[in-house]
């Protein structure tokens, strides 16, 4: 998983409340066991006119103009600014792949649905969580201004915006210390490698017939 630790990047504002998993990653497409591929039809329903299917050739499907994703302001957007409640719906970790897959590094909304929140953060996805006072401003800061950035210090805790305005957010300690060292559950798991090293070892000592 890629560290985390300052970062800055073009924000795609997503004004809609309640963004549920279908709509992050529709159903027909989890039929997949890679976890690779999923980026193209990150909000399918909503990028594309018609209905997607897997294995069709997005580059030849109908674009839906009036989508923030595929508006030229927006290209190659990073940092998804959205509203409350995003995530909620099924408990896919297929949403956060998608987003990922796509390029973003960061959500920012006022709240996010729970297990959603939790896979985005073992996916190598920052959700921040700020009051809505503070999207609602940023909301019109990315409205204003074409190519609005920000930038997101995680060892800080702090949304600095393009004015230099800054915003703490709140983040659980182990969390963020998994985010700023890129360890996922497995990198997690082999930090203690010699360990369950020496466990396996004594362990067949003690029982060979489970080696069999």
């Amino acid at each position: 998983m890629q560290e985390f630790n300052v970062y800055e990047g073009l924000v795609v504002p997503l004004d809609r409340e309640n963004v549920d998993t279908d709509l992050i990653i529709p159903k027909q497409f989890l039929k997949s066991i890679k976890r690779t591929g999923f980026g193209p039809n990150l909000f399918d329903e909503l990028r594309y006119l018609d209905h997607g299917e897997p294995g069709m050739d997005n580059s030849k499907r109908p674009l839906n103009k009036d989508f923030v994703l595929n508006k030229d302001r927006y290209k190659g957007a990073t940092i998804l600014l959205t509203r409350k409640n995003f995530g909620c719906g099924s408990s896919r970790e297929h949403a956060p792949w998608a987003l990922t897959q796509y390029g973003f590094r960061v959500i920012i909304a006022p709240s996010y649905a729970d297990i959603f929140f939790n896979n985005s953060f073992k996916n190598g996805l920052l959700p921040i969580v700020l009051p809505e006072d503070d999207v609602d401003s940023l909301f019109k800061s990315v409205e204003n201004k074409v190519g609005y950035k920000i930038k997101v210090d995680l060892i800080n805790q702090v949304v600095i915006t393009d004015n230099a305005n800054l915003i703490n957010f709140d983040i659980e300690p182990f969390r963020k210390y998994c985010l700023v060292n890129g360890l996922d559950d497995i990198s997690l798991t082999l930090q203690h490698k010699e360990n369950i090293r020496e466990f396996e070892n004594i362990h067949l000592k003690k029982y060979p017939w489970l080696n069999i």
